[in-house]
């Protein structure tokens, strides 16, 4: 429950910055996976295991993008990819409640 309003609070705003971003003529990735984290955290408050597919494939996207963005860069991709991998392994430890609930 709590991981679902962080995750819809954090996605919201990510994703009212990233349009912001795009109406300047910037990246598309931020308004993206701010919609797609805060349909993760509605899924999580309704308690469906789609939660975790759904940012299994944001994060996923996100590889890809800090990878096209800086290439093989270490510590360029030390930004883009520490946040969301903590989300991602904070929605991995609910599964187990996601399938007592369903």
């Amino acid at each position: 429950m709590v991981l679902g309003s962080i995750c819809l609070a954090l996605g919201a705003t990510l994703a009212a910055g990233g349009l912001w971003l795009i109406l300047l003529g910037g990246s598309w990735y931020y308004g993206i996976a701010g919609v797609a984290l805060a349909l993760t955290g509605v899924l999580l408050l309704q308690q469906r295991t789609l939660a975790v597919w759904l940012y299994l494939a944001t994060w996923t996207g996100t590889i890809a993008w800090a990878f096209w963005e800086v290439g093989a860069d270490w510590w360029a991709h030390v930004p883009r990819l520490v946040a969301p991998t903590l989300i991602l392994l904070l929605i991995l430890s609910c599964i187990p409640a996601l399938r007592r609930n369903s």
